[in-house]
């Protein structure tokens, strides 16, 4: 959007999540531009590895990168709890201001990246597409894995809690790379963790538990928690809902790519989706997951419309 990136030509991106006016702007102009149904807070899923101390920067290009990543048991050993509310109250602030701005008008989601991911990222340094790192570790070091995850889940617990605390609405948990796992490696090296992490929050606020590449792992996704279960492409919705429970809702799941083909074909793409749903109660209609860079706005703004008008209809 023009608007985030007269705002990025002020800030840089970690400076940005960092100032609580300019974070609710964005967030404001981006809810209200597009006309969607919920707002998100504008953040990172990485913003708790930053007290860490393991220099987390955000270079042009390549994303996310940890200058010092854990290698051996000993890393993991010298990290230590830190005051959440202390070290990330500027995300707070910028809830807080950003809930004041939309009045009501749409609800506000806050949200947190999961321990798998964010223990992929200590580990890999960045982004990867393997993982191999991150798997090397967990099979290697499986008492400094457990001890990992266990710290991040409470960091993680701790910062759900005070998003809602500030007027989150709903959070959202996003374990974007844990669909690189199989099953059993989830069910007992992971799911405990996510677990904790999400627990005692649904009694809070909703929450929303999401991930990538999970088809596999969608059941047991819902037994590590989430009121809603977060789905991408790579699965029909109603083939995953099946897979959850209809007890549960569901979140998804358009292609993200979509969004560059026309108008015409975005809307074909959502009208199937929303037919597979079946006017059941409980989905949330969104992307299989995050939008990139190049997307055109104005075919954002065509989906939007045409997910309320055939939804109305």
């Amino acid at each position: 959007m023009p608007e985030y990136r007269a705002v990025r030509e002020k800030f840089g991106f970690l400076e940005l999540c960092h100032h609580p006016q300019a974070a609710a702007e964005v967030t404001v102009t981006a809810a209200e531009r597009l006309g969607v149904d919920a707002a998100i807070i504008f953040a990172d899923i990485l913003l708790v590895l930053e007290p860490l101390g393991l220099g987390l920067q955000f270079s042009a290009g390549d994303g996310p990168v940890l200058e010092r990543p854990i290698n051996g048991p000993e890393d993991v050993e010298r990290l230590g709890a830190y005051d959440v509310d202390d070290a990330l109250g500027f995300v707070y602030e910028a809830i807080r201001l950003t809930r004041a701005a939309l009045a009501g008008r749409v609800p506000l989601i806050g949200f947190s990246g999961a321990p798998f991911t964010l223990a992929s990222y200590l580990i890999e340094g960045g982004g990867s597409r393997q993982y191999l790192r991150t798997k090397a570790f967990m099979y290697q070091h499986p008492a400094a894995w457990e001890a990992l995850l266990a710290l991040l889940a409470r960091v993680i617990n701790a910062y759900l809690r005070g998003q809602i605390a500030a007027g989150a609405d709903a959070v959202q948990l996003f374990d974007s790379w844990v669909g690189c796992l199989s099953p059993d490696d989830y069910r007992h090296r992971v799911l405990p963790h996510s677990r904790a992490a999400l627990a005692g929050l649904s009694g809070l606020a909703p929450v929303i538990h999401f991930g990538t590449g999970t088809s596999g792992l969608l059941s047991l996704m819902r037994e590590a928690g989430g009121d809603v279960i977060g789905v991408d492409w790579r699965i029909a919705l109603d083939d995953a809902w099946t897979a959850i429970g209809r007890d549960r809702a569901i979140q998804g799941n358009l292609d993200p790519v979509t969004l560059f083909a026309s108008p015409d074909e975005i809307r074909k793409q959502a009208a199937a989706i929303l037919a597979r749903a079946a006017r059941r109660p409980g989905h949330i209609f969104n992307l299989g997951h995050g939008i990139l860079p190049q997307t055109p706005v104005d075919h954002v703004r065509a989906l939007v419309d045409a997910v309320h008008e055939m939804s109305a209809a």
